[in-house]
């Protein structure tokens, strides 16, 4: 025997069921970029400290054993002992100081390639000992490793300040 159902009945029971869906839970997945963006500032948050505190083996922790670091006035430092080398001897110079905080961070579709640009205020002494103050902007480019972490693999870095004159003879 077939029991009959009124269309109506099945439309309310319809919608109940969608609202019950839609209110118990089927919430919007975030985007997994937005959180990598976020982890990316957070990672930056914590590298601008080591540089702070002049900590170089922590500074370079930050990089992928293939980074390149592209300072100004230097040649490209790629591998981690060249890095090595580079960082410590901008963190050994006399006054140095070093922050930087980015104003953009961007993760690829792919989720495995991220970069950041932001600006930078470094401090050292000069040759005659007086305190130099240079502000600038830099581009650092991120990869995700195996373990799911960002590691630098490209840094590069330059000066607002204008070009010297030149000597006058």
């Amino acid at each position: 025997m077939k029991i009959p159902v009124k269309k109506p009945f099945l439309t309310a029971f319809g919608i109940a069921f969608a609202s019950l869906y839609i209110g118990c839970g089927a919430q919007p997945v975030p985007d997994p970029r937005a959180v990598d963006e976020s982890a990316i500032q957070e990672l930056e948050a914590a590298w601008t400290k080591t540089a702070e505190a002049k900590d170089a083996a922590g500074f370079v922790s930050y990089y992928s054993d293939d980074a390149s670091v592209l300072a100004p006035n230097a040649p490209v430092a790629t591998g981690a002992e060249p890095i090595r080398s580079t960082i410590s001897q901008l963190f050994a110079l006399p006054g140095f100081s070093l922050t930087f905080k980015s104003n953009k961070v961007e993760v690829a579709r792919g989720g495995d390639l991220a970069y950041s640009h932001g600006a930078y205020s470094m401090t050292m002494n000069d040759p005659k000992g007086s305190l130099l103050t240079d502000k600038g902007k830099f581009l650092t480019v991120f990869r995700k490793n195996a373990e799911g972490k960002w590691k630098v693999v490209a840094d590069m870095f330059n000066t607002d300040l204008p070009m010297p004159a030149p000597p006058t003879k």
